[in-house]
């Protein structure tokens, strides 16, 4: 494939239109034209339709842009990284972060980032859906126990676990696992964690099962914090979240969840090249271990 016709092509696509993309880069248009439709001949599709006075892309030609563009832009920004005589991280960097830990860590590990490569302009999105990092045009997507994808590909950043944390002030008996049934609690939940179900509690070496009574449901995690910091129940928290509030005394860990620890990966599109700014942003996230 002539990788210039390829470059001019996804400059037309970005740009909507070939006098746009002619004004944008200063290539003639009429150079554009024929650069794209050599493309079309070489690969043996049409890649625009050029009857309407907008431009439209065939199915053809959108998925080969989609696929393209981000590779394309890592030629480029190799290209002139090896020109200035390093890999130095530079250009827009988009992560998807779950909102627990881009509150609680991202933000001290993104002001040092951006003041050690100030040629990054990064971006952090705070979210607990599950995004399409091609999709979704993100560079790098941070996940809690994420299902394999072989689209993806990534590192183990950090662990953590679940602790089961609660006012002061709150008193309950807690009854050994073999003791009796599910020992039903007040507490505070998450509106996606189900009503029926079960907390295992591991403490020292004694389990406890215990059956929450939801007073309360939020659909953040910071919510739940603050509800519980006021007395309303207790929690099943990331306890990355809580752990400075049970250090400071504000509230009391009853104990961790039963099971393996939790991990948390961050993870890019394995189709693409792992650009110098990815890389330089997964050696800082490896540090907050």
């Amino acid at each position: 494939m002539d990788l210039p016709a390829l470059a001019d092509f996804n400059l037309v696509a970005t740009h909507g239109g070939f006098g746009r993309a002619s004004r944008s880069s200063g290539r003639p248009k009429a150079t554009l034209s024929r650069k794209v439709s050599e493309l079309e001949a070489a690969l043996g599709v049409r890649l625009i339709d050029r009857g309407s006075r907008t431009l439209r892309l065939t199915d053809e030609g959108r998925a080969l842009h989609e696929l393209t563009q981000g590779p394309l832009g890592e030629i480029a920004e190799a290209e002139q990284a090896v020109a200035a005589g390093a890999s130095v991280p530079r250009g827009k960097l988009r992560v998807s972060a779950p909102i627990v830990l881009a509150h609680v860590l991202l933000p001290k590990v993104a002001a040092g980032f951006v003041l050690t490569y100030p040629q990054v302009e990064l971006e952090i999105v705070a979210e607990d859906r599950k995004v399409d990092p091609v999709e979704d045009n993100y560079d790098l997507v941070i996940r809690v126990d994420p299902n394999h994808d072989e689209r993806l590909v990534g590192r183990r950043i950090m662990e953590d676990e679940r602790c089961l944390v609660a006012p002061p002030g709150m008193h309950v008996a807690l009854r050994l696992e073999h003791e009796d049934a599910a020992q039903m609690v007040p507490a505070v939940g998450h509106t996606a964690t189900p009503t029926d179900i079960l907390w295992r509690i591991r403490t020292n070496d004694t389990v406890r099962v215990l059956s929450p009574h939801f007073r309360l449901r939020f659909s953040s995690f910071l919510m739940i914090r603050d509800a519980v910091l006021a007395g309303a129940g207790i929690a099943l928290m990331p306890k990355l979240l809580v752990n400075e509030d049970i250090a400071a005394g504000r509230l009391v860990s009853w104990g961790a969840e039963y099971g393996p620890k939790v991990e948390i990966w961050a993870l890019q599109n394995s189709r693409r090249l792992s650009s110098s700014k990815v890389r330089a942003f997964l050696e800082a996230l490896t540090s907050i271990a």
